[in-house]
């Protein structure tokens, strides 16, 4: 019915659409509520029960839950209860069933109240039973070994039945309209075909004149006729197909189906209370409908007639839909887990759990030849209610009792087979099932179950575990074992009792894209929580890691950008090459030279030699060596034949193009095209590369080369062990920013001490750069002239025939013009010795001129050399005043600033980096040694049945927890089993009970086993104890007799009484 009403509404939606338009008054409010279309269900929120319905603008739960406030399942109870007319029973129960669609708990509890306060509610379950009775004995009357006989009652049955007429042909489902084995309950007859088709056709006139008159084109009138010629074929395909000749059930059989589905419905979500009801009702008169269901599955599928290997000559394509409604009513019995309905199906006296095991061993002819897909869909159903009727048990009975008329090959080939079935056998959906998203079980899945159930067998059959393992002689087989083992987990939990229970599952298929990067980071990186767990973290990362999944699969839809990002590592190993061939290059050349340099024809020759070679090595053997001399050569071709410039541009363009290529790979990976703004903002990761890195690439091309030394950098955030060196500074930086606080004010005080007493000492030898001082070379060159110019006036004089001067002023007598030379030039010479003298004494300059000078000098020099500050200090005379005040100085000094203060910070660096790598060590020791998910050591595991590999291998691998997760939250939740619901429960709780801490089933086992051993040491103990005991029993009772006879024979002899010697006498 669910399933209809999604196709029903969409119709609905689209006729209203081409009638009024996009502009239609209800569209709007219809979709605020992501109508018109089929109404989407999250999984996470409940399943069906949280679809809007457009119409009521409610989900459909909030529908159900009205109604109900209303009286509606008061209605049902009491209708069912008076048992009038089949038709009105049977609305009834559809009734019922479209309350409790998506397993609404509120409805199950009223009707629970309801039937078990109402004294009535007797009725209630005794007309349920004598429908089941009616029907099997239906079944019985009807049923003839030729299919074709089977149900040949149909019409003329149905229409002999008066009042029954109008409904009867309701029963009969159209298979591609059932979805999951679950009956739509949509009722059809002729009468209401033709109605359908009358409304069709008058809507499609309807249409046609609404386009003329709203002054439509010739082409709108052409395309209304195209679209009611359409609904005219559409209605006309219909009719031929259910014109077509199928088998049908009379009604008393037909009826059983929505009655099924009813009870069905009564404990979906595993309702305790309703499965022990069905079977109990603790009243005078209880009705037994769990084991009457089974009884009329052991009757329809032909086991009351003795042919219980002939099901394919009972089953068909009529009745198909209603056995498949058994078993899956009988599987919703059990699951919960509901141990008394689990015994009681398991232990009934019919052939219920042979009909069961026949449907799944057996090929199911003439029906397997024709609908493929039907019987695989009856495959299924068997063998969730097998595994269903063993969920969550610790001890052996029900298995024992599914393995005494199980062949285990037989079991084991069945799933084989389905591993290998054509996926093209199964029957072509209709037209108007195809928008459906399931289509039905396909031959692998159903095979899967099969494994899953044979799996949970092995534990209790060791042939069948023998055969499950790949290896057998088999290669066929063994791919289809392979391909189940590789896709099937299992893990362990802890129920609310503390007891712990093992679930072997299906890996969902989305798991699958799971990147291997992504598993070894969680792997590293997950943290331990104050217990020592690393549950809690890796539970925290379970929504990142499934939105993941997600955007993976969605990935492999673009394989450009698939390709790009499966790459990421290699773009980034490129990138990081780049800025070390870069720097090579900045190192070696520059200050570039705008000429080229030209090379010898030898080494030119050596360089295309080289580049060959490496090239033919890259392609026979590709190694990283090969690829690097070949890049090598590469370069320096380029540069002796371009320059170094532009070669630096064509490195610098191909970097920013691989690095653009890593953030595109990065951003596919992490799924960033989906993520918000503020969400890409705040991704370290994605900026760090495309603001820094990209950055100083840009800036080393535009603005300088030096930023490409930047990029070097980038090691430390690629390497573990230099990212530990760097957070031995930053981890306790709060400490370091302190202590060095604390130097400083130190520093400060003793500068003060400094600047009053020592003031004088503060001198210190600098080197004067020669460009702020007197050029060395201008005053020689100038000596040299004046020394020169000397000499000619003292030749002039002497030779008399100096050339005439122009006077510029008083005229100055040869002699003093003599003398001013001469003077020149000995204030020259002067100057020339001064400079000397002033290069063999250092220049000294005050550095304690005022407090500010002395605290920088004190700083500066006092930290840097290893005495202290009074290495630079003037050294005092021994005669001075304060030369024990000094000397004090600069020991405190020493001692508090260098000794202490320093070393204290030396100290917290190294002690924060030996902590970092004793925590590595740690780390690796725990993932190596210690299981992720339970915390047990390796040594737990010594001298045990299972080892430590094989426990976080198969027991508790991490993963297969993750996949679980994963599993309930793509499941539907009305298709849970017991273990299922109690985990989503769990996990929307965020609550981790449900995970083994340090506990272990294996190790259970073991120690159960190893107590069990004691015990029967004990017993055999006493046993021997009783048998001495009885045979010295018996040893004192021979002796007691012994001695007994003995005494009797001394008193015969008379050796014992004295007294009758006299008698003796007397008598001779």
């Amino acid at each position: 019915m669910f399933v209809l009403y999604l196709q029903g509404e969409a119709l609905r939606q689209s006729l209203l659409t081409r009638y009024y338009g996009k502009e239609h008054p209800r569209a709007h409010r219809d979709s605020i509520h992501e109508a018109p279309g089929p109404a989407k269900s999250s999984h996470t929120s409940g399943g069906p029960g949280s679809v809007m319905l457009s119409r009521a603008e409610m989900t459909l739960s909030a529908v159900q839950c009205h109604l109900d406030k209303e009286g509606a399942s008061d209605l049902v109870v009491d209708l069912i209860i008076n048992n009038h007319s089949n038709r009105i029973f049977l609305e009834t129960v559809e009734l019922g069933i479209a309350l409790l669609e998506g397993g609404n708990s509120v409805i199950q509890k009223s009707f629970f109240v309801r039937v078990t306060m109402d004294k009535n509610s007797e009725k209630f379950f005794k007309v349920f039973f004598d429908r089941m009775r009616a029907a099997q004995a239906e079944i019985k009357a009807t049923v003839t070994v030729n299919t074709s006989d089977q149900f040949q009652v149909g019409k003329k049955h149905l229409e002999g039945h008066g009042h029954g007429h109008q409904h009867g042909h309701g029963h009969h489902k159209e298979e591609h309209a059932h979805k999951n084995g679950k009956p739509n309950g949509v009722l059809v007859n002729n009468e209401l075909k033709e109605q359908m088709d009358e409304a069709s056709d008058t809507t499609g006139k309807a249409l046609a004149n609404v386009r003329h008159s709203r002054g439509g084109s010739v082409g709108a009138d052409d395309q209304a006729q195209h679209q009611v010629m359409s609904i005219d074929d559409m209605i006309a395909d219909k009719n031929k197909e259910k014109d077509d000749e199928k088998p049908t059930m009379s009604p008393e059989i037909a009826m059983m189906q929505p009655i099924l589905r009813f009870l069905q419905l009564l404990c979906e979500n595993h309702n305790r209370d309703l499965q022990n009801f069905l079977r109990n009702q603790q009243q005078k008169n209880s009705f037994n409908l769990v084991c009457e269901t089974l009884q009329f599955l052991d009757c329809i599928c032909g086991s009351t007639t003795g042919g219980l290997g002939l099901l394919g000559l009972y089953i068909n394509e009529g009745n198909v839909a209603l056995i498949n409604q058994t078993l899956e009513s009988l599987t919703e019995y059990c699951q919960g887990p509901c141990h008394e309905n689990q015994n009681a199906i398991a232990t009934h006296e019919s052939n219920g759990i042979d009909i069961i095991i026949a449907l799944i061993l057996n090929d199911i002819n003439p029906l397997g030849k024709q609908r493929m897909d039907l019987v695989l869909e009856l495959k299924n159903n068997a063998s969730k209610l097998l595994l269903a009727i063993m969920e969550s048990r610790h001890d052996s009975e029900n298995a024992e009792r599914i393995l005494y008329n199980m062949s285990p090959k037989q079991l084991v080939d069945v799933c084989k087979q389905a591993f290998y079935q054509d996926n093209s056998d199964e029957a072509e959906i209709d037209d108007e099932d195809e928008e459906d998203e399931e289509e039905g079980a396909s031959p692998k899945d159903v095979g899967h179950n099969i494994y899953i159930l044979a799996h949970q067998l092995a534990q209790h059959n060791q042939d069948l575990a023998e055969l499950l393992k790949p290896g057998n002689g088999d290669a066929t087989g063994d791919q289809a074992l392979e391909y189940y083992a590789k896709h099937t987990a299992q893990i362990e939990i802890v129920r609310h009792d503390r007891t712990m229970e093992q679930i072997v599952f299906p890996i969902p298929e989305i798991c699958e894209y799971l990147t291997e990067e992504t598993k070894t980071k969680l792997y590293v990186t997950a943290e331990r929580d104050d217990q020592g767990s690393k549950v809690t973290d890796f539970f925290e990362q379970v929504d990142d890691l499934f939105a993941e999944m997600k955007w993976q699969k969605k990935l492999r839809a673009s394989p450009v950008l698939f390709w790009f990002s499966s790459h990421m590592f290699l773009w980034s190993s490129i990138t990081f090459n780049l800025a070390v061939l870069v720097n090579l290059i900045v190192a070696f050349f520059y200050p570039f030279d705008e000429n080229k340099t030209e090379i010898s024809p030898r080494l030119s020759l050596l360089i295309w030699t080289s580049m060959l070679v490496s090239l033919a090595i890259v392609i026979t053997l590709p190694r990283p060596s090969g690829i690097w001399t070949l890049t090598a050569c590469i370069i320096l071709r380029m540069i002796f034949s371009i320059g170094v410039e532009p070669t630096l541009w064509i490195i610098g363009i191909l970097n920013i193009t691989n690095k653009t290529v890593y953030l595109i790979s990065l951003m596919g990976n992490r799924g960033t095209f989906t993520k918000s703004f503020m969400a890409i903002l705040t991704d370290f990761e994605f900026m760090y590369h495309s603001m820094y890195y990209l950055g100083l690439c840009i800036c080393a091309m535009f603005i300088h080369e030096f930023f490409y030394s930047l990029l070097l950098l980038d090691i430390v955030y690629q390497e573990e062990t230099l990212l530990n060196v760097i957070k031995s500074v930053t981890r306790n930086s709060r400490s370091l920013l302190l202590t060095a606080v604390l130097a400083v004010i130190i520093i400060y005080i003793f500068s003060i001490i400094g600047f009053i007493f020592f003031k004088e000492d503060f001198q210190m030898e600098v080197d004067i750069l020669e460009s702020t001082g007197i050029d060395k070379n201008v005053v020689e060159a100038a000596t040299t002239v004046a020394a020169t110019a000397g000499a000619t006036a003292g030749t002039c004089m002497a030779n008399k025939s100096c050339p005439p001067s122009k006077p510029t002023g008083p005229e100055v007598p040869e002699k003093n013009h003599s003398d001013t030379l001469q003077d020149a030039v000995n204030k020259t010479e002067k100057i020339i010795s001064d400079l000397a003298a002033h290069d063999d004494d250092p220049e000294k300059e005050d550095h304690c001129s005022t407090l500010i000078m002395c605290i920088l000098t004190s700083l500066n020099e006092g930290l840097r050399n290893g005495g202290g500050i009074g290495d630079i200090l003037r050294k005092p005379s021994v005669d001075e005043s304060l030369f024990m005040a000094r000397v004090v100085y600069d020991l405190l000094f020493f001692f508090i600033v260098i000794i202490i203060i320093l070393n204290l910070i030396f100290g917290v660096i190294i002690d924060t980096f030996a902590d970092l790598r004793s925590e590595k060590q740690q780390k690796e020791e725990i993932l190596k040694n210690t299981c992720f998910i339970c915390g047990l050591d390796r040594g737990s595991f010594d001298n045990k049945s299972v080892s430590f590999e094989e426990h976080i291998r198969t027991e508790h691998n991490m993963w297969h927890y993750l996949y679980f997760i994963v599993l309930v939250k793509v499941k539907d939740p009305t298709e849970f089993t017991g273990p299922e619901s109690y985990v989503y429960a769990m996990v929307n709780n965020k609550n981790l009970d449900w995970f083994p801490r340090m506990r272990a089933m294996s190790l259970a086992a073991d120690d159960g086993e190893g107590e069990q051993n004691e015990l029967r040491n004990f017993q055999a103990q006493l046993e021997s104890t009783n048998k001495l005991v009885l045979t010295l029993s018996g040893q004192l009772s021979e002796l007691k007799d012994q001695m007994q006879e003995q005494r009797k024979q001394k008193q015969r002899i008379g050796l014992l009484n004295t007294p009758s010697l006299p008698v003796m006498a007397n008598s001779n």
